[in-house]
């Protein structure tokens, strides 16, 4: 689970129109099983077309099993798609389905948030695309920018092994375990290629900080460049300190950040970390053309990662968050090249003398949702571990 292997393919997927025509192609081939994982699982466009390519799998005799988070996909997984699915022999289930209950419990924001797809144990999808279409952004400006990766190789063996521990822990914990069948899934971990990559998850039991340690290290290796693109910003005080201290030794430290609000607490937290992260030479870029969703990373052009996780307590402390890691100047190189694209196009870059000369009441605020949000990760800690 924590090591590299070699010998795997590693292919970069820009935004739902290259992943879902890999995805279909996958799901039409697939001979023994199908495995999915999502925080959302829409019935539009591109969502109504993986759905038929997994009926149309389980109709021929595949297993197909789903995991879609209860809250993430409330309001996007109609009961028409639900039940089209059932009646084709999917068997389709709901994370944490109890959202909304009469009393609240810290633990309810503990959500599902991998995205992961696994056919016949030989292929895996895994990044930050939801089973939603890229212009499907409610009260956002569309396309949805962000990646994923197909993956095959020996990196599939930890891949598998993380979906058979969330479906013993559905069966136990979800469910009567006589009412969910087990799963039959298989990695096939024959040599693929030529890159050498990992599979990290973040959980609540054994992985609660192995995403977020894998980022560090390799912020401290850095020698040339960091960039990192993230939907949602909120990282603790050594993520922070490893950044500056990046820029210390001569890195040159760039974060492409979201410049659309959409959850305007957690914006106004992140902004209160500017001055520090400004000050300190890291540059701030935000993406303004529309909905920036990546979770990626490039170091050095010769690391990258790509997945789920954002930099935030919700990922880093809460959510089950799935990433994988690449050691590979190629690959590395492609998605770096896909993030300064996105930089030049469409980036607004944040000039620390402009941003201090901001009004009084959003610097105000700005520390308010700052303060508020630090006491809500104090009381995510006190509260252990749970699944």
């Amino acid at each position: 689970m924590h090591t590299y292997s070699s010998g795997n393919h590693v292919a970069l997927l820009r935004n739902g129109a290259e992943y879902f025509p890999a995805l279909i192609t996958a799901i039409d081939g697939a001979k023994h099983s199908i495995y999915v994982e999502a925080y959302i699982f829409a019935d539009d466009a591109s969502g109504a077309v993986v759905a038929d390519a997994l009926a149309a799998a389980a109709e021929r005799g595949v297993e197909v099993r789903v995991i879609v988070d209860g809250f993430g996909t409330k309001t996007y997984l109609t009961k028409r798609l639900h039940e089209s699915l059932k009646r084709a022999g999917v068997w389709i289930v709901l994370y944490r389905a109890d959202v909304f209950p009469t009393t609240f419990r810290l633990s309810r924001l503990r959500r599902l948030h991998r995205k992961l797809v696994i056919v016949d144990g030989m292929i895996a999808f895994v990044g930050g695309i939801n089973l939603i279409d890229d212009m499907n952004t409610p009260g956002h400006t569309p396309p949805r920018i962000d990646f994923a990766v197909r993956v095959e190789g020996p990196v599939l063996l930890p891949i598998v092994a993380a979906a058979h521990r969330l479906w013993r822990v559905l069966r136990v914990v979800n469910l009567d375990p006589r009412s969910l069948p087990q799963l039959s899934l298989t990695p096939h971990v024959r040599p693929a290629g030529d890159i050498t990559a990992k599979f990290l998850v973040r959980d609540n039991f054994r992985y609660r900080r192995h995403i977020e340690r894998a980022y560090l290290a390799a912020i401290r290796s850095a020698k040339e460049d960091v960039i990192i693109a993230c939907a949602y910003f909120f990282p603790g005080i050594r993520f922070r300190h490893e950044l500056i201290a990046a820029v210390k030794r001569g890195v040159r430290v760039t974060l492409l950040l979201q410049g659309r609000v959409e959850f305007a607490w957690l914006r106004h937290a992140s902004n209160a970390l500017y001055d520090q992260l400004l000050t300190g030479g890291v540059d701030i870029v935000e993406y303004e053309p529309s909905f920036l969703h990546a979770k990626v990373a490039v170091i050095d052009a010769r690391w990258a990662t790509v997945g789920s996780s954002n930099i935030d307590p919700f990922s880093l402390l809460l959510a089950r968050e799935a990433n994988v890691f690449v050691r590979e100047a190629g690959f590395a190189g492609e998605l770096r090249l896909a993030l300064t694209t996105l930089i030049e196009t469409g980036g607004t870059r944040v000039v620390r003398e402009d941003w201090r000369r901001r009004a009084w009441l959003w610097r105000m605020t700005d520390k308010l949702a700052y303060g508020a949000l630090r006491g809500l990760i104090g009381v995510i800690g006190a509260q252990g571990a749970r699944w």
